[in-house]
């Protein structure tokens, strides 16, 4: 059995319908934090959810897992800036309680959903493979980059961590998200007729489509665990590295029947990154990815035209997380320390 922390989320969602596919059991575990957020209908019922915040999480609640993948964290650096040291009790410790318990309870893999914002400012001038210098630059990345140095202490020949250093992720999901890069330019471009670019566009972002995010989480479950065991990878596709006024560039071009403007602001691009992600195909030749920057626009375009994205919508907290979280505190559903109020 496969089991999914956060697995009512962006990722979790599409990847759990993914797994249920391919004939696995998944189970779940999830505080339904964005509750009333979904997009569309999402993934079938599963034999086993818990409805509890991943710092809750006991042993017994992993019995019978092979697998656990744990993708429920402050998904942003926006969320993790509001609150550093939350940040740090859910991205770093939390994580590292997860795996200390998945270790306990008997589990043989635990996959970490990292992120390749570990690498912060790197330099350019050839992608970084995994092997690369670290540079975490806000509260997310460093609370990250501190749990894959814990986790990876707890392996032996039992139990085999794998730490996936997810790319910038794109494309259509039940529980939308529409503060990540294509997706809210395809949004903007569709309901405003403009794209906004933050800085002179230039840094660089390397992206993966949840649907292949899902098979390379698929591939490391499946593989040998000699081949995978304490190991990280740059989870992405090796040529879709993208400066980001050639994401809007693309944007643009997929709707040539609107004239979409691409409006410089001032202001600094943050992070910028080449990443080479070709370790894990190498690794494992399974994982062969099935999306490209195009085919996810044009996937975007006709999901929000399907579900009638509106400017409304669109402008709502619904499908903006750091948004949603503001809103459910003021509104006191939420305290601070993001535990419902009731």
């Amino acid at each position: 059995m496969i089991l999914i922390t956060g697995n009512l989320g962006y990722i979790g969602q599409r990847m759990t319908r993914f797994f249920q596919k391919q004939g696995h059991e998944v189970s779940g575990i999830d505080s339904q934090l964005y509750r009333g957020c979904d997009f569309s209908n999402g993934a079938p019922p599963l034999t086993k959810q818990l409805i509890k915040d991943v710092r809750d999480v006991t042993a017994a609640d992993l019995k019978g897992a092979q697998t656990v993948i744990h993708l429920a964290a402050l998904s942003t650096d926006y969320l993790g800036e509001m609150n550093p040291a939350l940040t740090y009790d859910i991205n770093e410790t939390a994580s590292v309680k997860l795996a200390e318990l998945s270790r306990e309870a008997g589990v043989e893999r635990y996959i970490f959903s990292s992120s390749c914002s570990l690498y912060g400012v790197a330099d350019n001038a050839r992608p970084i493979d995994e092997a690369g210098k670290l540079n975490p630059l806000t509260a997310y990345a460093k609370a990250k980059a501190n749990a894959e140095e814990q986790i990876v202490r707890l392996a032996n020949d039992d139990f085999h961590p794998v730490l996936m250093r997810n790319a910038t992720v794109y494309g259509v999901s039940p529980a939308i998200r529409l503060d990540l890069v294509v997706n809210v330019m395809v949004a903007c471009a569709m309901l405003k007729n403009e794209v906004t670019i933050f800085g002179d566009g230039e840094h660089w972002r390397p992206l993966v489509h949840v649907e292949d995010l899902c098979r390379a989480f698929q591939a490391v479950h499946e593989a040998p665990v000699e081949a995978i065991h304490n190991q990280a990878f740059n989870v992405g596709v090796p040529d879709e590295n993208y400066q980001v006024k050639d994401i809007a560039l693309r944007v643009k071009e997929a709707l040539p029947e609107q004239d979409v403007a691409m409006m410089f602001t001032p202001g600094e691009g943050g992070r910028t990154y080449r990443v080479d992600c070709s370790k894990l195909g190498a690794v494992i030749p399974s994982y062969q990815p099935q999306w490209n920057l195009d085919s996810g626009i044009q996937e975007l375009i006709a999901a929000y035209r399907e579900k009638g994205l509106s400017l409304q919508g669109f402008e709502s907290d619904k499908f903006f997380r750091i948004k949603r979280i503001k809103s459910l505190m003021q509104e006191q559903v939420l305290n601070e320390d993001l535990r419902f109020s009731s």
